[in-house]
């Protein structure tokens, strides 16, 4: 028990934080918005440190890759499988959430306009020019001036420029080493500054929740409720159904049979852990017993961990439909769809290498390429902690039947 609540505390500190600011926001109305500024010092902070969190980690990740024992075929076949799942992750999510509205609020308008109105100081002029899709995309990726780069309103510039200097360095050789040193350095200075940020978080997001529901009502409240007890309906049938499916076509009944019969240590450490890195040594041991050799499985999951979360995937959708729920977005046509897929898809798999801060980096993008205020970030932010425990135990569990199907691609059917 105590084990439980050392490896959830700061999950259940976030947690209680978030319930009292709703209970606050429910009982005081009006008068809980003179809690607003305590929760905008927290949003501030994430907000400034971003740009050097994003650059920092995408860089110094890059610059430590390890090529894996055996490349060709089984990389090859670890991308494909691990692009294929997570099309039928995020697929599963927007067809378990397309017809359930996750929030239910008449304030539509109003809540648009005060999340808009602490990014309304930026300066940023509205386009009201047409451009090509060509031309929307070469200033999505890129800028035209290094001092943008350090604006949060060009966070994929940021990314796109963060791979590329870390390609650069790799390029570089020995004659880099002083640079990765710094990098380095550098990236474990950027991630306490988080962990100081994060100290604050309960009290930030507690007092930012209690303005909100304040101001909106008690329905926001509700909405993350049904949010969390949906996603947690959906990974329980996703985990049963679709493993057994994979478990199948690597192995037939006996793959099926020998994933069951090995998959609980790993998927019990990921719920206790709720970390799935955490879970590498145990979920490397469990795909071997399961048959799948050495080589593969030690590949195989080490960059499932770091590229393949169908857990993430379905929680980026969740994240997605609970803003097109709550501003009132159209989704009428084949395109909104597909841009909802796109973004759920690039906003995980851009960042899921990054070791720490990947999940704020991953809703700034999905802000940002929707069009939503930066300001809502701490919505994200908070559903992101209540899926946490059922997203990570997809996320290890897939790894492991990711690893029974690149076995069956490449060493056959036996």
């Amino acid at each position: 028990m105590k084990k439980f609540i050392s490896n959830y505390k700061s999950t259940i500190i976030l947690i209680v934080a978030i319930i009292v600011g709703a209970i606050v926001g429910i009982i005081f109305q009006e008068k809980a918005t003179v809690l607003k500024p305590l929760g905008d010092i927290f949003l501030n902070l994430l907000l400034v440190v971003i740009v050097p969190l994003i650059f920092l980690t995408i860089t110094t990740s890059i610059t430590k890759m390890k090529t894996p024992k055996r490349l060709g075929k089984i990389v090859i076949t670890i991308l494909c499988v691990f692009l294929v799942m997570s099309i039928i992750a995020v697929f599963v999510g927007l067809a378990s959430t397309y017809f359930v509205k996750l929030v239910d609020t008449e304030d539509g308008e109003k809540i648009r306009a005060s999340l808009e109105e602490n990014v309304i100081e930026d300066g940023t002029e509205e386009e009201t020019e047409e451009t090509s899709i060509l031309q929307s995309t070469a200033d999505l990726l890129t800028v035209d001036d290094f001092s943008k780069l350090l604006s949060k309103e060009n966070i994929i510039a940021v990314l796109v420029f963060a791979i590329i200097f870390g390609i650069a360095v790799n390029m570089t050789g020995e004659k880099a080493k002083p640079i990765v040193d710094f990098l380095s350095a550098a990236n474990e200075v950027i991630n306490n500054v988080v962990k100081i940020i994060m100290y604050y978080a309960p009290i930030g997001l507690g007092c930012y929740f209690a303005s909100f529901v304040g101001s909106f009502g008690a329905s926001i409240a509700v909405g993350y409720l049904k949010t969390f007890v949906v996603y947690t309906v959906v990974a329980v049938v996703f985990y049963i159904v679709m493993y057994t499916i994979y478990a199948f076509i690597a192995g037939g009944k006996n793959g099926v049979k020998a994933f069951w019969k090995n998959v609980a240590p790993s998927t019990l450490t990921a719920l206790a852990t709720c970390s799935s890195a955490a879970s590498i040594p145990v979920n490397i041991q469990c795909s071997k017993k399961m048959g799948v050799p050495d080589d593969i499985a030690e590949t195989t999951i080490p960059l499932g961990t770091s590229f393949h979360k169908d857990g993430s995937i379905i929680g980026s959708v969740f994240k997605i439909m609970f803003l097109v729920c709550l501003f009132g977005t159209p989704l009428s046509t084949a395109g909104d769809i597909a841009g909802v897929i796109g973004v759920a898809l690039l906003a995980t798999l851009l960042v899921t290498a990054v070791p720490i801060g990947g999940g704020t980096i991953s809703e700034m993008l999905i802000l940002t390429m929707l069009g939503y205020p930066i300001a809502a970030l701490p919505i994200l932010t908070m559903i992101a902690t209540i899926i946490d425990a059922p997203a990570t135990v997809l996320n290890v569990s897939g790894d492991t039947v990711a690893s029974m199907l690149v076995t069956r691609i490449v060493d056959g059917k036996k």
